[in-house]
């Protein structure tokens, strides 16, 4: 496992796709990826040799790396996928399930707060594992890294024993394990174990159990979320975010007003999965981009001098609406079961806990709209996607260097930051 400042030695093209997690909110990655399809160049039909996935967002990735067909055809049927999901595909929404998985929590606190048999969660996530066995074709993501397609596909994860990330990653031979801090890198064949458990939603959804250790979703304690796409080899990344709270524009219009109750269970919830989902992400771009303004005013000349930092050039999309606001008005599309666990918590606008509702609100309603909203997104910024897109030449090379409109723009793995690989 290599614990040294020396980078991995790039090929020619290595664009990675990075995927966040979020729950339902990953329905959004599924209509800006909808949008690059369209844009994409006849002459790419795999325009990312290296994705990386984290919690819902592993599904996204996983799927794309798995797909027999181009990134269109994979993308189309990403997207249909998504609008066919309901409730009932993820978790069971029965009051049997819900009240018989509350039972069990009840009853591990004479047991030490351990479960007796199965993992303890509250909700049933094994509809996603029949789901995932379904449709997810693990065995072709090995056939995309032979044929030249793919470099790596990553999914991250947290170990519960150790406290720490992993970056359970498939890629060509000469990609190699790494150990930073508090986050490591793990070479093996990725299956639906890895995936699910990367989408374990800490107390909602059963830890899994690899090996020896039991994991659990891995936005939890994920410092550098761009992290394995660059150790992975990545010299431009493409994140797909969502959170809606990084733009300073957003920042002006929010006014603060007085609370009218205390903070209900949801809305507790909603800003501790904020905190795993979202947090570390915004701050690992933010710091790219300030790396990026401090090499700006660097010559070319010294560029060398500064190993091992080295340009990564990037490309950022998340929503312009309040993700929030739209779960809020989609409550009332729930399960009778799930729909009173939500409002006897607080997942609602009027209990302040919307926000989490909106990590497992996977009905068509709300799906459609992200979904639609991640396409606009990335339309609006085409022209500059497009240029992003383009095969890898010098000349592409020196147009992209005055891009700056979508964070299309230069940035840097530095060891001492969050982009470090």
């Amino acid at each position: 496992m290599s614990s040294n400042n020396e980078l991995p030695k790039l090929p020619y093209k290595s664009n990675a796709l990075v995927l966040s997690g979020g729950g339902a909110r990953a329905a959004y990655q599924a209509g800006v990826l909808k949008a690059l399809a369209e844009l994409v160049p006849e002459s790419e039909p795999h325009p990312f040799q290296i994705i990386c996935g984290t919690s819902a967002g592993a599904v996204n990735a996983l799927w794309l790396a798995s797909h027999p067909g181009s990134f269109r055809e994979s993308v189309d049927r990403l997207c249909a996928l998504w609008m066919d999901l309901t409730v009932d595909n993820i978790y069971r929404s029965s009051w049997r399930s819900l009240l018989g998985n509350m039972l069990s929590i009840t009853c591990s606190l004479f047991n030490q707060g351990v479960a007796r048999q199965r993992p303890l969660a509250l909700l049933d996530n094994t509809p996603l594992r029949e789901l995932v066995d379904e449709i997810i074709y693990f065995d072709n993501i090995q056939k995309h890294i032979d044929a030249g397609h793919l470099r790596a596909v990553c999914v991250n994860a947290l170990s519960y024993s150790e406290g720490e990330s992993v970056s359970f990653f498939q890629g060509a031979e000469e990609l190699e394990e790494w150990r930073r801090f508090r986050r490591y890198g793990l070479r093996t064949r990725l299956t639906a174990d890895h995936l699910l458990a990367s989408a374990a939603i800490p107390t909602l959804f059963s830890t899994v159990k690899i090996g020896d250790d039991y994991y659990g979703d891995g936005a939890v304690r994920q410092l550098a979320p761009i992290s394995p796409a660059l150790h992975l080899g990545a010299n431009r990344v493409f994140v797909v975010g969502v959170s809606d709270n990084r733009s300073p524009v957003h920042w002006g219009k929010k006014r603060h007003k007085p609370p009218r109750h205390s903070p209900s269970m949801a809305q507790i919830a909603g800003q501790l999965f904020n905190a795993a989902f979202i947090d570390s992400l915004e701050g690992d771009i933010e710091h790219l981009d300030r790396v990026n303004h401090l090499l700006g005013s660097v010559s070319e000349s010294k560029l060398g001098d500064l190993a091992p930092l080295r340009p990564v050039e990037s490309a950022v999309i998340e929503p312009s609406q309040s993700l929030d606001r739209l779960a809020g008005r989609k409550v009332r599309y729930l399960p009778p079961a799930v729909r009173w666990l939500f409002r006897s918590t607080g997942a609602t606008t009027s209990g302040g806990g919307a926000s989490a509702a909106s990590y497992l609100l996977f009905e068509k309603p709300f799906i459609g709209e992200l979904i639609e909203l991640g396409y606009q997104d990335a339309m609006w910024e085409q022209d500059k996607l497009r240029a992003f897109l383009q095969p890898e030449t010098e000349s592409v090379q020196e147009e992209r260097k005055g891009l700056f409109g979508i964070r299309v723009k230069p940035a840097t793995e530095a060891e001492n930051g969050n982009t470090q690989s």
